[in-house]
Formats: C-alpha cells, structure tokens, sequence
C-alpha cells in the first residue's frame, strides 16, 4: 500500500513539473520549416486521397466487369466526380530560399 502511494506521488509531481514548462521560442527559420512541413504533410494528404480515388475507381470497374459477365443485373454506377491529380509538392513563394553558395576570392600569384 505505501508503495503505491509512494509512486502516485511521484507521478503526480513530475506532472506537475511538466506543466511549468515554458512554450519554446520558435525563430523565424524554425517557423518557416515548420510551416514547410505542414504544407507537406497537406500535400501527402491530398496525394492519399488521389491514390485511394483512382483505386476505388479500378475496384468499381473490375465489379461491373465481372458481374456483367456473369449475368447479374447491375445498377449503373452513381456520378463521382473526377479523381484530381494534385501534382508534385511545390514549396510557398514565402518560404525562404536556400542559400547561395559564397564564391572563393580569386587567389593571387
């Protein structure tokens, strides 16, 4: 029993030392790659979202092809609208450049 006491009180007084932490200062490289991989992670979405509709879409073709040649009455498929390709991942005009490499001084002789 004081054993487990012992640990809850432990537990109950890291958390609380947890919570005291301050929020990190982010600087603005930090802000700009942060918003880069947001942007991203949006963009990995979308081209999810693109691969699940083309597949969804050679499912439905493959299950009119195979029910019609086995004589079952189908209903004909439902409008969706078109899979969009959302091309390859393009990073924000805002977001900073890479750094120019610094050209050597022309040596003397």
């Amino acid at each position: 029993m004081k054993r487990i006491l012992l640990i809850s009180l432990l537990l109950a007084g890291s958390a609380s030392v947890m919570a005291k932490l301050p929020a990190p200062v982010l600087d603005d490289a930090a802000k700009a790659k942060a918003e880069e991989a947001k942007a991203k992670t949006a963009h990995a979405g979308k081209v999810d979202a693109y691969k699940l509709c083309l597949s969804m879409d050679r499912a439905a073709a493959n299950y009119f092809k195979t029910a019609s040649t086995a004589g079952k009455t189908v209903k004909p498929a439902q409008a969706a609208p078109a899979c969009t390709d959302p091309g390859p991942f393009v990073p924000a005009a805002g977001a900073a450049p890479a750094p120019a490499p610094v050209a050597a001084a022309p040596q003397k002789s």
